[in-house]
């Protein structure tokens, strides 16, 4: 019957319902306890941005190593669930203890802040240009538009199937399955890449050739030495074809006339200047290293003396983070725990999935408190609460100089909360416990779903195209866009989450109606 009730009812009940009895009445909280909670969060989002940091990356780390996988890979797959688990947990409980409603407000919420805010993160914190490798940011932007639109089509009629929720989950099969195999297909779609390049470039040569072999046949022969020294960016065969090029200046020095060997000079130059930088942006990389390794040593039983009062302050604040991990996780960077990584990594995910649910309960709080709309809270702050781990690992690993890693993180995080966090709860929900017999549905409330759904296939075309007109790199330039392009996300989402232009949500619940 109170399920009944519920779709009768012309208001949501508020999120704060599906999370357990607080310790302070609404009157308290009112009466400033509410500071308390505020507290809770931040000291908590201090432990979710230490554990990530000192723990996490380090075991996401021996996992590529032990299973010979590119960075790139470990970033979709690996660390993508672990920091997806607050997600996860918070469905997971959501779905079947508390019955509540999945919002879809909190997942576009979070896939917009992991596609932007955190590549925001990256481009602002890491504090120097890193490279980003088209492929593995092509491949996953691929994998999540895909993963939308069938999300979209699934839950056009509102409800779930159980057969549905098991497509989801065996689409995350085939994605793991494409990144094992990620090093085959990769070098087929750079193969392919180049081919057809190659085949343009032939095309625009041959017509240039008709107008060209009436003029100078020599020129031709210049002109496909400089292709072939443009194709390799490498110092050492940038060196051997200089070599060559100076031998034959000594031996046909007679045949070519001065203008056409600096043309044929100057094409190793520029690839010289490009090898150049390679070589000083690994430089800058592994001073960025040496700097964090300088930064981050932390001992729990020495104080900091020497050090800032900042950093002397931190050592304070962080001390019991530190002690309570130190008898929970065991630390892969030391020597005796090197081979326990995969035990660190269980522990981390353990962590990360529980303080991020208790971070999750406090900011639910504070707006029900502050009287702020569940579906606005769940676009901003509960978005950003749940989505720290990604935005600190990804922050970490892009100061490494691993750009691609901190991208691919965020953007496989997204395709894991479609497949796996919605796909998994709504499977074993609509199978073993169907809201009806012999129903095996989930009913879910797709109001402006279409809008979400825009929003996020938005938001990754518009993350695609900002790396595309900046080459493929990340710096401060592609952090600030991304970061006026989330808050434009936010003050749009919020207006629209309020009913300003047309009617999405219905509204939240007051106490009064719902002891009715």
């Amino acid at each position: 019957m109170g399920g009944a009730d519920v779709y009768v009812r012309n208001c949501t009940p508020p999120a704060i319902d599906d999370f357990p009895a607080g310790l302070f009445t609404e009157l308290q909280r009112q009466h400033g306890a509410i500071v308390l909670h505020a507290f809770i969060s931040i000291y908590l989002f201090v432990a979710l941005a230490v554990v990530c940091d000192k723990f996490f990356v380090p075991a996401v780390d021996r996992i590529c190593t032990a299973l010979n996988m590119t960075n790139d890979v470990a970033g979709a797959t690996f660390m993508a669930a672990a920091t997806s688990a607050p997600e996860l947990f918070v469905n997971v409980i959501g779905t079947f203890i508390t019955e509540g409603d999945i919002g879809v407000g909190t997942i576009v919420g979070s896939a917009v802040f992991n596609i932007l805010a955190v590549a925001a993160c990256c481009g602002i914190g890491a504090g120097m240009v890193v490279p980003l490798d088209w492929w593995p940011l092509t491949r996953d932007c691929l994998a999540y538009g895909i993963t939308v639109s069938i999300l979209i089509c699934i839950m056009h009629d509102e409800y779930v199937q159980w057969y549905e929720a098991f497509l989801l989950v065996l689409l995350y099969g085939v994605y793991i399955c494409i990144m094992y195999y990620d090093k085959s297909i990769q070098n087929f779609a750079k193969g392919s890449w180049k081919c057809v390049s190659n085949m343009m470039k032939k095309d625009d040569e041959k017509s240039e050739s008709d107008v060209a072999v009436e003029k100078d046949p020599k020129s031709i022969n210049n002109r496909a030495d400089g292709d072939h020294h443009q194709q390799n960016g490498n110092i050492k065969t940038v060196a051997i074809l200089y070599s060559d090029v100076s031998e034959k200046k000594a031996v046909d020095n007679k045949g070519f006339d001065e203008d056409q060997i600096t043309n044929d000079e100057h094409i190793p130059k520029i690839d010289n200047e490009i090898a150049l930088q390679d070589e000083i942006n690994q430089v800058n990389i592994e001073e960025g290293n040496k700097e964090a390794a300088d930064e981050y040593e932390h001992s729990l039983w020495k104080w900091p003396s020497g050090r800032s009062a900042i950093t002397k302050a931190t050592w304070i604040i962080t001390w019991p983070i530190h002690l309570v991990y130190l008898f929970t996780i065991p630390d892969c960077e030391k020597p005796r725990f090197k081979n326990w990584f995969p035990l660190t990594f269980i522990m981390c995910i353990v962590w990360i999935g529980s303080l991020s649910y208790v971070v999750a309960w406090m900011i639910t709080i504070i707006g029900d408190t502050l009287m702020i709309p569940d579906s606005v809270m769940g676009i901003t702050f509960l978005a950003a609460g749940t989505s720290v781990p990604e935005a600190v690992s990804s922050v970490i690993v892009a100061k490494q100089g691993h750009g691609s890693m901190g991208i691919s993180n965020s953007i496989g995080s997204n395709t894991f909360d479609i497949l796996l966090c919605l796909g998994l709860p709504w499977l074993i929900k609509a199978s073993l416990t169907p809201a009806e017999p012999g129903n095996y549905w989930v009913k879910i409330n797709s109001m402006g779903l279409e809008y979400s759904a825009i929003s996020l296939l938005s938001t990754l075309l518009l993350l695609y195209l900002t790396f595309w007109f900046n080459k493929f790199k990340l710096d401060a330039a592609v952090g600030r866009a991304c970061l006026a392009m989330y808050a434009m996300f936010l003050v749009l989402a919020t207006l629209i989450e309020l009913n300003v232009f047309f009617p999405v949500n219905v509204r939240t619940c007051r106490r009064s109606e719902l002891k009715s």
